[in-house]
């Protein structure tokens, strides 16, 4: 049986609620779909839906396997979508969102060069530290940093990976000292996410052994350059992605702290809605990021910040 035809019809009985639904969808019959879905099941050695007269539903393994399944389809989708609109123009509104740090440092500088190649797309911005629904708001791509999206009609593509670190200014370091150890973190005034996961517990890796620890802060704020602010002025020791930060560390504004312990990397992805061919202007946008993105090679940039492991001048 075809493996692709399975997969694409596992993802539709899952959006759908209904194996008969997406049979018909799919132009087969609910024999053919019965064996196809049987066939999967038997491949992968597990049981991806949990059926009985009144409802259908996705066991776990089914949840994990569909968001998987829906990542692949969407790209095979957007590769024929792009062989297919080679010759069409793109055009329209496109509105993208994404936190203000990030539409400072990666969007709004590539919109000249953007908007050169695609005169015909104009682009709203609409900068939000907060998760809004796409379908809902009108929203053609948001970049977002968790792993996937609960809304199944959303697809999530990584674009990058940026590491979390802790920096203050060199007059905050001279002033209260360099703390070189995560317990050390206890004497020193953190500036904080607000929407942080565990935003005062902090988990760090150091030669494969993790340490958790519990931080207090003075200041906390739902947008990063609030926290940068306040950081380049002396008040603390912010815990930001490096993306943020990176060109102050590098300046010397700011001092990387503590550089042989690690915070869990953040993932930064787009997100967009399952569409079975992609706009124009959506697919254009996607691809000149990740192209940028990869021509730069940011993770290579992000992770080679040494910064200072010592006290400040």
């Amino acid at each position: 049986m075809d493996r692709w035809t399975e997969y694409e019809l596992f993802v539709n009985t899952a959006e759908l609620g209904s194996l008969s639904k997406a049979a018909e969808q799919m132009d087969i019959s609910n024999a053919t779909a019965s064996r196809y879905l049987a066939s999967l099941e038997q491949r992968l050695g597990t049981r991806l839906i949990e059926r009985n007269t009144r409802r259908l539903m996705l066991t776990e393994a089914g949840e994990h396997f569909c968001r998987s399944c829906k990542a692949v389809l969407a790209e095979i989708s957007d590769a024929e979508a792009a062989v297919n609109a080679t010759n069409v123009a793109a055009s329209g509104t496109l509105r993208i969102t994404a936190s203000l740090s990030f539409c400072l440092k990666h969007i709004t500088p590539l919109l000249p060069e953007f908007t050169r190649r695609y005169p015909d797309i104009e682009v709203q911005i609409v900068a939000a530290n907060r998760y809004f629904d796409l379908i809902e708001s009108g929203i053609d791509i948001a970049i977002r940093t968790r792993e996937f999206e609960p809304d199944s009609a959303i697809t999530v593509r990584k674009l990058a990976s940026t590491p979390r670190v802790l920096a203050a200014s060199p007059a905050y370091l001279q002033q209260h000292g360099t703390p070189t150890t995560p317990d050390q973190l206890a004497t020193h005034k953190l500036l904080l996410y607000t929407h942080a996961n565990n935003m005062n517990e902090l988990r760090f890796t150091r030669k494969g052994k993790t340490t958790n620890v519990r931080v207090r802060q003075l200041l906390e704020a739902n947008d990063g350059q609030i926290l940068r602010a306040a950081a380049l002025d002396g008040l603390g020791i912010l815990v930001q992605p490096s993306y943020i930060v990176h060109d102050d560390i590098e300046a010397g504004s700011l001092i990387k702290i503590m550089p042989d312990w690690e915070l869990p990397l953040l993932a930064i992805n787009i997100a967009y809605q399952n569409r079975r061919h992609l706009p124009g202007k959506v697919r254009v946008f996607i691809d000149f990021l990740v192209e940028h993105f990869r021509t730069v090679d940011y993770e290579k940039r992000w992770r080679g910040v040494s910064g200072s492991n010592g006290s400040a001048s």
